[in-house]
């Protein structure tokens, strides 16, 4: 169900270049009629609004029931951080997030992790943009448990593609769940943005397109 928070999700990254539409190629090989890059978020209001969807989100499914928040490398960085000032700045929850380098630094203080440091049975939650085909979060998930020995239990994500992952009939994120036991929540799924692009007669010749897709791809 296309909701008003949904729609001005939907709207709110139209307007920033974020969700585009035309020809493109995932992470995994796919190619798609759209597409969503969170690097091109930009400006302070963009980043500052971009947090407010989010932790709206996480207050409404977990409260402050969690203890820190992850911005994978590298767009899930200024998303943690907007997020988590959100969540203080609105909500009044305050927690840390902490976020990983691509390369492990061998001077200073070391190590991979910047800002938080997890501890034994800490309730992580992820920050990030989409999840695909789950490439990412097979790659952030051994970066969380060197850490110390967290219990990661939900991810937050822009958009859930609803794409098959590795298995015939399940979706990428249904993957992510049974493998992991992490559960993920969507601001907008690929059903949402074709429900709203149906009212606007100026995509009307993308929407074959996008039927095209999703029949191909998704799992519903």
């Amino acid at each position: 169900m296309l909701t008003k928070a949904k729609r001005e999700f939907i709207e709110f990254m139209m307007g920033a270049d974020v969700l585009r539409f035309g020809d493109f190629v995932t992470k995994s090989g796919r190619n798609t009629p759209y597409f969503v890059n969170t690097g091109n978020y930009k400006t302070g209001l963009q980043n500052s609004k971009l947090g407010e969807f989010y932790a709206a989100l996480i207050k409404e499914t977990l409260g402050d029931n969690f203890d820190a928040m992850f911005g994978p490398a590298y767009k899930g960085i200024p998303l943690a951080t907007s997020t988590s000032g959100a969540l203080a700045r609105n909500f009044g929850i305050d927690k840390p997030f902490f976020f990983n380098r691509k390369e492990v630094k061998d001077h200073g203080e070391g190590g991979s992790i910047v800002g938080y440091k997890p501890k034994d049975n800490d309730r992580v939650i992820i920050i990030e943009d989409v999840i695909t085909a789950g490439t990412a979060i097979r790659e952030t998930m051994p970066v969380l448990t060197s850490c110390a020995d967290v219990k990661v239990t939900d991810m937050f994500i822009s958009v859930n593609r609803c794409e098959v992952g590795t298995t015939a009939g399940k979706t990428a994120v249904d993957e992510v769940g049974e493998e992991f036991g992490i559960r993920v929540h969507a601001l907008v799924t690929v059903r949402d943005i074709r429900e709203y692009l149906s009212e606007l007669p100026e995509y009307a010749e993308l929407l074959p397109k996008m039927d095209a897709y999703m029949e191909q791809y998704c799992v519903f």
